[in-house]
């Protein structure tokens, strides 16, 4: 492959040794976007081309040292240089922009951050030990991090949304409310799987259990899609107890826990439920091919909350000791899957 005269070999094409050189310095790129996503370089160059002092006079950052950001950001292809010191955004510099359909600058903020950049420092003591070290690293839980640093926190909810979107597009064609009276999302956070679900059934009333802070930003966001009227926010303790429905949602909570802590999830949404009540479970299933973005993703549960992936036969074992099976098996876009259950008889 050329670029500007020079061959430049594919990764395919690369030795062993300069692709493990590659891999090894994965973390300088974390880095590099999240500083550049702190110094909102993209929104800096939305309108047009600036060179790397104008932006430091913007930001209050060292000039030279804006500039080697810059160019190191030209060589991630993030930012294009056009000459005279003067840089533009590329398609994939864009998506650092913030406000915008699609923006990951929540995400760049979150992934170079304390919360998870310092757990991940000791995932081999996770691996040894068999358990999260984030109390080690952070002197508390992550969740209890972000409640003390709620900038962060609020840039983790935030930063999700865009990588929820293929489920949340794909939800309403394979999740059947038809004749359900009242959805809870369990630990739903601001509600964006139940929010779709109401938009596209106007029968459909739906309520948030959740913390308390969160809880209300599910308020503010049904409000804002007009659905405040049929929706509900309860702040409470999943652990405790959870509220009567024929719906549960449970998306993207179960991956958070260890097994003792799923089946009590599951145990007090089989206490609570109807008797021909459905519980949805959306989660990645771990199938034989094995990508990088789901085994990535499950040692990531491991290094922040002591969580894990899992494979059907592990979800089974998890339904059957907490008093449900499953019937429905609703792949979407992967890795993600709708895993329907009816209580167990």
């Amino acid at each position: 492959m050329s670029k500007a005269g020079l061959i430049v070999p594919t990764p395919a094409e690369m030795p062993a040794s300069a692709q493990m050189f590659k891999l090894l310095n994965g973390f300088m790129a974390t880095q590099v976007l999240h500083a550049a996503a702190d110094l909102r370089l993209a929104d800096h160059l939305a309108d047009g081309a600036r060179t790397a002092d104008e932006i430091a006079a913007l930001e209050g950052s060292h000039s030279a040292t804006t500039y080697r950001l810059m160019r190191a950001c030209v060589s991630l292809g993030l930012l294009v240089h056009e000459g005279d010191g003067r840089f533009t955004l590329t398609p994939m510099g864009q998506l650092l922009r913030t406000g915008v359909d699609g923006s990951l600058h929540d995400m760049a903020m979150v992934m170079g951050s304390p919360g998870h950049w310092l757990p991940w420092g000791r995932l081999t003591d996770a691996i040894r030990k068999g358990e999260s070290q984030a109390k080690e690293a952070l002197g508390m839980t992550l969740f209890e991090h972000f409640a003390a640093n709620p900038a962060e926190g609020a840039a983790f909810v935030a930063g999700l949304k865009p990588l929820n979107e293929p489920v949340l597009n794909e939800a309403p064609r394979v999740i059947d409310t038809a004749g359900v009276s009242l959805a809870v999302d369990v630990g739903g956070g601001v509600g964006d799987l139940l929010q779709r679900l109401m938009l596209a059934n106007p029968e459909l009333r739906g309520l948030v259990l959740d913390l308390p802070a969160v809880v209300e930003a599910a308020r503010e966001e049904m409000d804002r899609a007009g659905l405040g009227d049929r929706f509900s926010g309860l702040a409470g303790d999943f652990f405790e107890s959870i509220p009567q429905a024929d719906m549960y949602l449970v998306k993207f909570v179960l991956h958070d826990w260890d097994d003792d802590s799923c089946v009590r999830i599951l145990r007090n949404c089989r206490a609570a439920a109807t008797p021909d009540a459905r519980l949805l479970v959306v989660e990645t299933i771990l199938d034989d091919d094995w990508t990088p973005d789901a085994t990535m993703m499950d040692l990531n549960m491991l290094a922040l909350v002591n969580g894990q992936e899992r494979d059907l036969a592990s979800f089974d074992a998890l339904f059957a000791a907490s008093g449900w099976k499953r019937t429905a098996l609703h792949r979407m876009k992967s890795p993600y899957s709708v895993i329907e259950l009816r209580t167990a008889q």
